[in-house]
């Protein structure tokens, strides 16, 4: 499942910064759906939700991402993945 590397890349960038705390942290997982939302005090936030579709074998993921580079400026990451592979937007605001 592709959110699965999603969430396993932010949770690696979460490691990196281990000195980071929880300021939320949001889950439910049902067999159909789930969705999460993760904040840290270091300006990494991250929210996915999905639901299996109608077919019952293809996940439908929308989230987004957030962080602040060395240099002080917010990326922003919305993306959805499905069928048809992911697809992100990159936005950077200085």
């Amino acid at each position: 499942m592709k959110f699965v590397i999603i969430f396993a890349c932010i949770c690696a960038n979460v490691l990196a910064n281990e000195e980071a705390r929880v300021l939320r942290n949001e889950w439910e997982v049902n067999p159909e759906d789930f969705y999460y939302i993760l904040e840290l005090d270091n300006s990494i936030r991250a929210e996915q939700k999905g639901q299996l579709v109608e077919d019952k074998k293809t996940w439908v993921v929308s989230g987004e991402y957030e962080y602040v580079t060395p240099e002080g400026k917010t990326v922003k990451v919305t993306y959805t993945a499905d069928g048809t592979g992911y697809h992100p937007h990159v936005d950077t605001v200085h």
